[in-house]
């Protein structure tokens, strides 16, 4: 009915008409979730084990899931607690860490149960210019084992349990803002559990079409020099064949600088317990007097006792094999999987440019060494697997350049579609962003009006992505193509089932991963 019809007192009347049609509101491209054990999960009263909370900082988190510190002067409590052994070896260990005292080789070698990954990721996230993230704690630190691993052996954590991080990413099902999912834990599971755990997330990712998994490659923290593709071929062996464009793996883990030498005291050798380190500290054959001092009023404080970090200070002056030892368990606890980096990178990416660049050739940031260096003959490996097409990234180091990311493929490096992460962001950018934009027009008429209106919201939406440098083209019409209407996308049957069906091609940007240079001598001329 015209609004004339309805008027019946004498007067001027106005209409506004809405010149501007609806328009796409870019979704946030770089929300990481993260699964896994934190310190505690608490706040108020109030337990937060397996629930999805969404923190905009490590202060935030720090709030939920980590214990409170006491008053000054006490120390501050310690969030992350490994513990590490010290053997004597008959000979230079193989395997694994070790420090030379005198003519004796002693290895280092972590208590399992107690290396957890996840509270010193989100720090390093955080480092690396992250942001708005979802925290899933499924539980806290456990009992340690009491015993180191066997020299060089694969660290598996048995206090991480697969059904929790199962369900913990059952948890993100209702979450539709997480753009990535993490577990810097899963290295820690057993090989088989871990490509359960895996299968999982990928197939989440593939039902829920908004994020990504972000994995790391067990055997990363201590590759075999040698043998070193062995851990490869596991990895690709053990993720499945579904929704690989849906991940990416990164390689080796990272040396970083997230521990402080403070982090790190006698607490954390030998289950604290100090007459084990008084034999290495102050053997018979070469005692140290003040270092027994020392040990001595630890073990039995004197009426105003030192804190533990004045007591560690004068361990380090006292003793050059405690300093060492120390420098060492600090280097081992730093060794971290690259996946909670790898999403502040690609944060801070996404910031600078958009999801369309790729977070590669570019440096870490708290990253300080390599366990491996790998060369580009041994890259070639990683990168292209003609078999399975499960490319694993690398992270390499550059004389003068240091330490870069040095890949950009998806596990579907075969396919010419999915080959490179920043094209699977794009696409899952561009598809979510029009989505919710198109839920505006549900139950709208399904007509020639409606299909104007939208097409030209998403054509809007589109041009401003080309003119940001995230499609291909010289024009607009180069860059995409959006139909909607009667012939063209729909039929008549389409429209008496209530289906408006809208298609858009887009040319997006792909990374120029290899650049070919070709030089050719020519005759002088005058």
């Amino acid at each position: 009915m015209s609004p004339h019809t309805t008027r019946k007192t004498p007067g001027v009347y106005i209409n506004e008409v809405n010149s501007f049609g609806n328009s796409v509101t870019p979704v946030p491209t770089a929300i990481p979730a993260f699964i896994g054990y934190t310190p505690q999960a608490e706040y108020d009263g109030k337990s937060y084990t397996n629930v999805a909370i969404k923190i905009t900082s490590l202060t935030e988190f720090q709030s939920f899931f980590c214990r409170p510190n006491p008053a000054n002067p006490s120390d501050a409590t310690k969030q992350y607690n490994p513990q590490y052994y010290v053997t004597a070896e008959k000979n230079q260990p193989e395997k694994g860490d070790y420090i030379v005292v005198g003519d004796m080789y002693y290895a280092i070698a972590p208590d399992p149960n107690t290396i957890y990954y996840l509270y010193n990721s989100i720090r390093l996230f955080y480092e690396n210019g992250g942001g708005d993230a979802y925290i899933v704690s499924v539980g806290g630190y456990d009992a340690p084992s009491g015993k180191p691993i066997p020299t060089g052996d694969q660290i598996t954590n048995q206090n991480i349990q697969l059904n929790a991080l199962l369900g913990g990413l059952t948890l993100l099902k209702k979450e539709q803002e997480p753009t990535m999912y993490i577990c810097p834990e899963a290295t820690l599971l057993s090989v088989a559990n871990n490509a359960t755990l895996m299968e999982a997330m990928l197939l989440q990712c593939t039902e829920m079409q908004t994020a990504i998994s972000i994995f790391d490659v067990i055997g990363g923290n201590n590759p075999e020099p040698i043998n070193y593709l062995d851990a490869i071929k596991s990895f690709r062996n053990n993720t499945g064949n579904n929704g690989l464009n849906y991940g990416t793996a990164y390689y080796p883990f990272v040396g970083t600088t997230i521990m402080q030498a403070s982090d790190i005291n006698y607490t954390n050798l030998f289950g604290g317990d100090t007459k084990q380190l008084k034999s290495l500290l102050s053997p018979a054959s070469k005692p140290n007097t003040k270092a027994e001092t020392i040990l001595s009023n630890i073990e039995n404080p004197p009426s105003t006792p030192l804190t533990i970090s004045q007591n560690n200070k004068a361990l380090i002056a006292a003793s050059k094999t405690y300093s060492m030892l120390i420098n060492k368990v600090l280097s081992n606890a730093n060794m971290l999987p690259p996946s909670g980096g790898m999403a502040g990178v690609i944060a801070r990416t996404d910031n600078q440019t958009g999801p369309w660049k790729a977070p590669a050739n570019i440096s870490m940031i708290g990253a300080a060494s390599l366990p491996i260096r790998l060369t580009d003959t041994q890259q070639a490996d990683l990168n292209i697997d003609p078999a399975s097409g499960k490319s694993v990234n690398a992270i390499r180091y550059f004389n003068g350049q240091g330490i870069l990311i040095w890949g950009a493929r998806t596990l579907d490096g075969n396919s010419q579609d999915w080959r490179y992460i920043s094209v699977r962001r794009t696409m899952t950018f561009l598809e979510q962003s029009s989505k919710l934009a198109a839920q505006a027009y549900v139950f709208e008429p399904n007509n020639a009006n409606t299909w104007a209106a939208i097409k030209a919201m998403i054509e809007n939406f589109l041009t401003d992505i080309w003119q940001q440098g995230g499609l291909l083209g010289t024009s607009p019409a180069d860059a995409f193509i959006v139909e909607c209407g009667l012939g063209s996308t729909m039929t008549s049957n389409d429209i008496l089932d209530g289906i408006m069906r809208i298609k858009v091609k887009v040319a997006v940007v792909h990374p120029a991963e290899f650049i070919v240079f070709t030089f050719q001598q020519q005759m002088a001329s005058a």
